[in-house]
C-alpha cells in the first residue's frame, strides 16, 4: 500500500499553473448592506444542485469585503459575456467605486444585479464552508434570468478567452 504524505509541500505557482488549464467562466458577485453595494469578480462558480436549486462560488479569505459578504442577506451571481472584460477588470480591483460606471438594477431581494449579463442568479445564503484560504459560499437560487446568445467570457491560463467554435456532437 502506498503512503501519501499529506504534509508534503506543493509549489503554489506550479499548482496555480496546473489549475489554470481548466477554462472557467467569469462572474461578478454583488450584494448590498448598510454600507452600500459591494461586488467582486470570481471564476470559481459552479452549479451544485437542481433540487433544491443551489450554486456555489469561492472567495479568498484575504478579500477586504469578505465579512460583509458573509453577512449578506442576498446576493447575485452575474455571468459575464464576451464583451464585458471591462466589468470583470473593474470588479477584480479593490479600493475603487465599482458601481458608478456600472449599469445595475435591484434584484427581487434588493441586491444589485448587472443590467446586462449572460445569466444572473439571485440567491439567498444556504451555507458557508471552510475552503482553506477561501470560503465556499453556497446560495439557493430564488430567481434567475438568462438572455442573449453571446459567447461567454472565459479565463484560461491567466488570460481572458472567447470561444473559438462549438463542437457539434454527432
Amino acid at each position: 500500500m502506498t503512503t501519501i504524505d499529506l504534509d508534503a509541500r506543493i509549489d503554489p505557482r506550479e499548482l496555480r499553473n496546473a489549475l489554470g488549464r481548466f477554462a472557467t467562466g467569469i462572474a461578478v458577485v454583488m450584494a448590498k448592506d448598510e454600507e452600500g453595494p459591494l461586488g467582486v469578480t470570481v471564476n470559481s462558480f459552479s452549479s451544485v444542485s437542481l433540487d433544491p436549486p443551489l450554486v456555489l462560488f469561492c472567495m479568498a479569505r484575504s478579500l477586504h469585503s469578505l465579512a460583509r459578504l458573509e453577512k449578506a442577506k442576498a446576493y447575485s451571481v452575474n455571468i459575464l459575456h464576451g464583451t464585458q472584460v471591462d466589468i470583470s477588470n473593474r470588479f477584480a480591483r479593490a479600493g475603487e467605486d465599482k458601481f458608478t460606471q456600472t449599469d445595475c438594477v435591484d434584484g427581487c431581494l434588493g441586491e444589485p444585479c448587472l443590467m446586462s449579463s449572460h445569466a444572473t442568479f439571485e440567491c439567498v445564503p444556504y451555507a458557508h464552508y471552510d475552503g482553506g484560504d477561501h470560503v465556499i459560499f453556497v446560495g439557493r437560487v430564488v430567481h434567475m434570468r438568462a438572455e442573449g446568445e453571446d459567447d461567454p467570457l472565459l479565463y484560461y491560463r491567466g488570460s481572458y478567452r472567447l470561444l473559438a467554435s462549438l463542437i457539434q456532437e454527432g
